[in-house]
């Protein structure tokens, strides 16, 4: 067997971040996992348009509570916080076991993950390192950036790396005098 790697917002609470964190997972073979409440409905219309319909290829799940989601989600955790003291790149995730699901957890816009939950890990908290001035990246920004440190070190497991839907060869053939 084979570990997953995965996302889960805590609570989420603005509609296009999830959405667009969505649209990465889908882009980069990740599973998402939302812990409610949500503070939006993912039924409506104008989160499916946030998501750019990349909804209907997500492989997603919702759950009740963080206990909820923990009981049925074994696997090694990361906590995305502003308190954490190392960088993602210093998460070894090629170390850990292949049947392993990596999860990389992240809070609600305002709050963050609960103060708690992290004390219990503290040797599993993680940041971004920025400029002091700044408390925070967008939710989603940093999830794509969490995303992609933990793909470049797997090497991009079943990722592309060239263009499938225009064709390999695309630029190769552009034509500037035809546009196309």
């Amino acid at each position: 067997m084979t570990g997953r790697l995965n996302v889960v917002l805590f609570e989420p609470e603005i509609p296009q971040n999830t959405g667009n964190i969505m649209r990465t997972c889908v882009a980069a073979g990740f599973s998402l996992h939302l812990i409610k409440p949500l503070g939006f409905d993912i039924d409506n219309p104008k989160f499916r348009r946030s998501t750019t319909n990349h909804i209907t290829w997500a492989e997603y799940s919702l759950y009740d509570s963080y206990e909820d989601f923990r009981q049925s989600n074994p696997g090694e955790y990361f906590f995305m916080t502003r308190y954490g003291k190392v960088p993602p790149s210093d998460i070894d995730f090629c170390g850990i076991p292949e049947d392993r699901n990596i999860y990389l957890i992240f809070g609600k816009e305002s709050t963050g993950i609960p103060k708690d939950i992290l004390k219990d890990n503290l040797e599993r908290c993680f940041r971004i390192p920025m400029a002091s001035e700044c408390r925070s990246l967008n939710l989603s920004n940093a999830a794509a950036i969490a995303i992609y440190e933990c793909l470049r070190q797997k090497g991009y497991p079943g990722l592309s790396f060239s263009e499938v839907q225009k064709g390999e060869d695309y630029l190769e053939s552009y034509d500037a005098t035809l546009g196309s």
